[in-house]
């Protein structure tokens, strides 16, 4: 009966994936960056906090300027008198304002999701980190090296890859040959 590993084992082993996960994404973040430039992944949740900062910026400037659109067509409104045509082009203008208004809340509802990943993220490294900082890396990097024992072939498993990407059949007929695809044939 083969030996099942025990919680702790489980536990270490889900550990590692998790700070391997986490670091591959820093990794691949940081190669979007060209030399020399900033890491973007650490200063990742600034960079959000300026998107949020950015959109609610633009927001009030919409809005400010869709108060300032009414309050002239409330002028224009007395100025036009008891016309019925100038009435109704009014009411449509501040029903499109008001729309514009209802429109902006996005803004509040964005800062409010990019707020709740930023944390999560935050949340999630710093637990993997005193998780790591618990157990000692010595003990961990002994899971690592039993993983990687285990998946050996692991990296040659690419998956689907996106279109222009990865061996295209062109590519194996000149890997193989003509003659080695022949015999696979028959």
């Amino acid at each position: 009966m083969p030996k099942m590993p025990n919680d702790s084992l489980i536990l270490k082993r889900e550990l590692v994936g998790l700070f391997g996960h986490l670091q591959k994404i820093r990794k691949e973040l940081a190669a979007l960056n060209p030399p020399g430039s900033t890491d973007h992944f650490g200063g990742m949740s600034e960079q959000l906090d300026e998107i949020v900062n950015a959109t609610e910026t633009a927001t009030n400037t919409i809005m400010e300027s869709m108060e300032s659109i009414d309050g002239l067509m409330g002028e224009a409104r007395a100025a036009a008198g008891d016309n019925p045509a100038l009435a109704e082009v009014f009411d449509k203008v501040t029903d499109k304002v008001n729309m514009v208004f209802e429109a902006c809340s996005f803004q509040d509802i964005t800062g409010q999701r990019i707020s709740k990943v930023v944390n999560s993220l935050k949340f999630v490294e710093e637990r993997v980190n005193t998780i790591i900082l618990t157990w000692g890396k010595d003990e961990l990097t002994q899971v690592v090296v039993e993983i990687k024992e285990k998946d050996a072939d692991k990296s040659l498993l690419n998956g689907p890859q996106l279109p222009g990407q990865g061996v295209t059949q062109a590519d194996v007929d000149r890997m193989l040959g003509q003659d080695a695809i022949d015999k696979l044939f028959g």
